[in-house]
Formats: structure tokens, C-alpha cells, sequence
């Protein structure tokens, strides 16, 4: 991110970080909600932490993966599940809060796929939302198939469309201005505000009606 001022990349990477926590977290719960032992509550904590980046960086072409050459990320999946499977039944009741977290890291993690996808292939809208949607919802897609169900992001609220928009935003800004901070930023605030209001108002795409 080399046009990023050094404390936008610091604020952006502590993000990311507190993004990929916040992700592990869903996945350590949903882990438990399936009666998993320790290490499937470890194993399904990284994967909803830090596959999205991976899958994103293989399509991509990028080797070895961001999320594996630098081992913070792991660390974080890995302590998280942990401290979820000591802590379960206190941190339970903050579920609530945890979906807070988890719509700041839809919103980061889209606004860095997108981000990279712009600095590889430049003003590329399909690698944009390609890279910034697959970063936002891979790690969500896996977790949920790993335990038997159906992607939350197919049926739940407003997911993966908050995460194109807030690709939509990024792009836009990019395409007036070209200042990429300011295009970040904005995809990070919209995708999470727009995640926030669709949780507190069950806002829901609409479904095929059935007979």
C-alpha cells in the first residue's frame, strides 16, 4: 500500500488485525454451537480468519499467501480460538457486540482485497470486487460449509451485497479522485454502516417465493 501516509497504513493494518480477531471469533462460536473439541474450534477460528485473504491472494496469483508468510495473523486465529473456547460461556452474552466486530472487519477486509486487486491490475472493476468480495466473505462461505450449512452471505441480511458496494464505493472514489486513501476509507464506512443498519433492521435481499 504504497500510497498510503505511514499512520493510514498503521490505522488500516491494526484493522485488518482486529478484523481478522473479530472473524476468528464467529468461528470459534460457531465451532462450539457444533460441539467441536478444542482443536475444531482452533482449526475453523483460523479458517473463517484468514481464508478470505488467502483465497483472494491465490486467485490473484500472489505466493506465498499474505496471511501465511506473515505469522501475526495466524497467532491472532489461533489465541482467539483459544481464549473462545476457555471464555464461552461469560463471552456469550456479548454475541451481540461480536456481530459489531464482525461488520468492521466485512468493511476492512473488503476495502484490502479491493485495494489489492487495484494495485496489481489498476482501475480493473472485476478484479476489484473479485479480490475485495472474496476477502470480505470467503472465510464466512468456508465456515459455514465446514460445520453443514448454508453461507450465511446466501441468505442472511445484507453480507456480501455490503461488501459489493462498499467495492462499488471504493471504485467510484478512485475514478473521481485517484486518491486511494480517501477511497478506503470510504468503502471501509460505508460497508460497515450499511452491515450495522442491515443487523438492526433485518434488511434482506429478495428471495424466489416458493408454492
Amino acid at each position: 500500500m504504497t500510497e498510503f501516509s505511514l499512520p493510514v497504513q498503521a490505522t488500516i493494518l491494526a484493522l485488518d488485525l482486529f478484523g481478522t480477531m473479530a472473524f476468528a471469533v464467529t468461528g470459534a462460536f460457531k465451532a462450539i454451537e457444533h460441539k467441536a473439541d478444542i482443536v475444531g474450534i482452533i482449526i475453523l477460528s483460523t479458517i473463517t480468519g484468514v481464508a478470505g485473504g488467502i483465497l483472494r491472494d491465490i486467485v490473484m496469483g500472489h505466493f506465498p499467501p499474505h496471511s501465511i508468510s506473515d505469522p501475526y495473523y495466524m497467532i491472532i486465529t489461533v489465541t482467539t480460538g483459544i481464549i473462545i473456547f476457555f471464555l464461552y460461556p461469560k463471552m456469550q452474552k456479548h454475541w451481540n457486540l461480536f456481530l459489531k466486530f464482525d461488520a468492521i472487519g466485512l468493511g476492512v477486509f473488503t476495502a484490502i482485497g479491493a485495494t489489492f486487486a487495484y494495485e496489481l491490475y489498476g482501475m480493473n472493476f472485476l478484479a476489484i470486487a473479485l479480490a475485495g468480495m472474496v476477502t470480505a466473505v470467503g472465510g464466512g462461505i468456508l465456515r459455514d460449509m465446514f460445520v453443514n450449512e448454508v453461507p450465511m452471505v446466501f441468505v442472511k441480511e445484507l453480507y456480501a451485497s455490503a461488501s459489493f458496494l462498499g467495492v462499488l464505493v471504493f471504485y467510484i472514489a478512485l475514478t473521481i479522485d485517484y486518491n486511494l486513501e480517501i477511497a478506503t476509507i470510504s468503502s471501509i464506512v460505508v460497508t460497515t454502516i450499511l452491515r450495522l443498519v442491515a443487523m438492526k433492521y433485518n434488511w434482506n435481499l429478495p428471495k424466489a417465493r416458493e408454492k
